[in-house]
């Protein structure tokens, strides 16, 4: 018996050392095996200890042995329900740990679900807030404007109208009277300057550049005002939207330049040049470091500061600020471009005033070309520039070349009005130069009037021609031919008075519009803008 108990033992501790390497399922499965055999083995124990019990008193010894082997069987059976009991909780707490795991894994779902709808709210706030605030700045803007209204009751519907056409003509960049140089100018004393047009003004500030929307109301406005020589509205209107473009968009920014350019410019037009250059060479900088050094709004900005400084008399400061926006108007838009034309006028005018005649006159040739080819022997920037190169012929003594000039712009000015010359149909010098060979005859000169009032129809270029009448005149008169001279200077001081009354009247016509936004200006030698 005590044999068959200890092979017992050895197999049981056998298979405890066997369950140590097993899984936790196996090891179940194997307490549940063991406890088996154990209930079977306890209940043969109880069959001996009965037979024994029935026996003689002699083998009180081997039943004490077969109790001691069933209590040694309880306890492996205590022992095997222990485990059975430890290896069920370990399930549960396994099956416990499992879910708190899903649970887990559906609390980050949901986490990472609510950061990303939490950052989408920001960014809708961060949206919205913005809005906001560009609403309250355009509601100050509109504020500002309502408190003004008061000083814009003559602003009519029609110069409202033309203020929109600015928009679209921007980059025509039409003529500006800034530094008159024509010797037989009667303004030529006059240093106070006249308000600038509205479409040069908007030409000068916005050349190489769009205005944003935000901005256009606003620049047009400010434009207005100044070209009405009311900068007591347009320096303050200026000076807020500044303040404004800085706090929101920071001082290094194209529509800071551009407003910086607007202001320049106002204050040239009130002789405050030193004011004026700051601005420009700060917009300038501006325009360099957010746009490139090689942008047309570089160049505009560039021909801005040689204007105000040519303006000031400060000709060899202009001269090289002129030529590096030349080089940049040729590099982009072309060397046969208009735009190029124009800039070759300005610095053919800056060299004029240095009396470098020979590059003024390879400018104004070259600028001729340009213009004839590009944009057809009518157009008005041919007359204006052979005005200017004949002037720069009358200071070398060229007459004869300047007279040419003159009377190719009186001739196919009169083309245009009355159709191909003929003996019946003849251009005003012609006429005059007429007048001054049968001067001596005995019947009183006719005035030019009756000649069928060429000076009344023509005034479609009254600036251009008036001009060159006037110049055209003064030379008949250096030549001794009075009669001619006085012909011409007639007919140019009709034409004058005319143009004068025109402009006495509180609103333009459609025509004279119509020529302010082609850029038709008075024909003595001025920079382009």
């Amino acid at each position: 018996m005590s044999k068959t108990l200890n092979a017992y033992r050895i197999k049981k501790i056998e298979s405890l050392g066997r369950m140590t390497a097993m899984t936790q399922e196996e090891m179940v499965a194997g307490a549940r095996t063991v406890a088996a055999g154990l209930e079977a083995l306890r209940a043969e124990h109880a069959q001996l200890l009965a037979g024994l019990a029935a026996n003689t008193e002699h083998e009180h010894e081997k039943a004490a042995l077969v109790r001691k082997s069933i209590d040694a069987i309880e306890l492996g059976l205590g022992e095997a329900q222990v485990m059975m009991a430890l290896a069920s909780h370990l399930q549960s707490v396994e099956a416990e740990k499992q879910k708190l795991r899903t649970q887990v894994r559906r609390l980050c779902q949901e986490n990472a679900w609510l950061r990303d709808e939490l950052a989408a709210a920001q960014q809708r706030l961060q949206a919205s807030e913005q809005r906001v605030a560009q609403l309250e700045e355009e509601n100050k803007h509109l504020d500002f404007m309502a408190s003004i209204r008061k000083y814009d009751s003559d602003v009519t519907e029609e110069s409202e109208n033309n203020r929109g056409g600015q928009t679209d003509n921007k980059r025509d960049d039409p003529m500006v009277d800034l530094f008159p140089d024509d010797e037989h100018d009667d303004n030529r004393n006059n240093k106070s300057m006249s308000p600038t047009p509205p479409s040069q003004f908007a030409a000068q500030v916005t050349a190489g550049y769009e205005i944003p929307a935000r901005l256009r109301t606003l620049h047009n406005l400010v434009i207005q005002y100044a070209s009405q020589g009311r900068y007591e509205v347009a320096v303050p209107l200026c000076k807020q939207a500044l303040e404004d473009l800085e706090k929101t968009s920071g001082h290094d920014h194209p529509d800071v330049a551009t407003m910086l350019n607007i202001l320049a410019l106002v204050y040239r037009d009130q002789n405050k040049y030193k004011e004026a250059a700051n601005l420009l060479n700060d917009a300038l900088s501006i325009r360099e470091k957010t746009l490139g050094e090689n942008h047309p709004a570089v160049a505009a900005t560039l021909n801005n500061l040689a204007v105000l400084y040519g303006k000031r008399g400060k000709y060899r400061e202009a001269e090289p600020l002129c030529k590096r926006a030349l080089c940049i108007r040729e590099a982009v838009l072309g060397r046969d471009h208009p735009d190029v034309a124009k800039q070759l006028n300005n610095l053919a005018l800056l060299c004029q005033n240095q009396n470098k005649y020979e590059e003024v006159e390879q400018y104004y040739q070259r600028a001729l070309e340009i213009y004839e080819s590009k944009l057809g022997p009518d157009d008005p920037n041919v007359a204006k520039t052979k005005n200017n190169l004949a002037s720069c012929y009358l200071k070398q003594g060229k007459y004869k070349e300047a007279e040419t000039l003159y009377k190719q712009v009186l001739t196919r000015a009169h083309e245009r009005e009355f159709g191909t010359i003929d003996g019946d149909n003849k251009p005003i010098w012609q006429v005059a130069e007429e007048r001054e060979e049968n001067k001596h005859l005995q019947k009183e000169n006719t005035p030019y009037g009756e000649y069928g009032g060429w000076h009344k129809a023509a005034k479609v270029d009254s600036p251009t021609v008036t001009t060159t009448l006037k110049n055209l005149g003064a030379l008949y008169r250096r030549q001794g031919k009075y009669e001619a001279a006085e012909t011409l200077e007639d007919c140019a001081l009709r034409s004058r008075k005319e143009g004068t009354n025109q402009a006495s009247e509180p609103r333009m016509n459609l025509k004279s519009k119509l020529f302010n936004a082609l850029g038709i200006n008075t024909g003595s030698n001025t920079p382009h803008q």
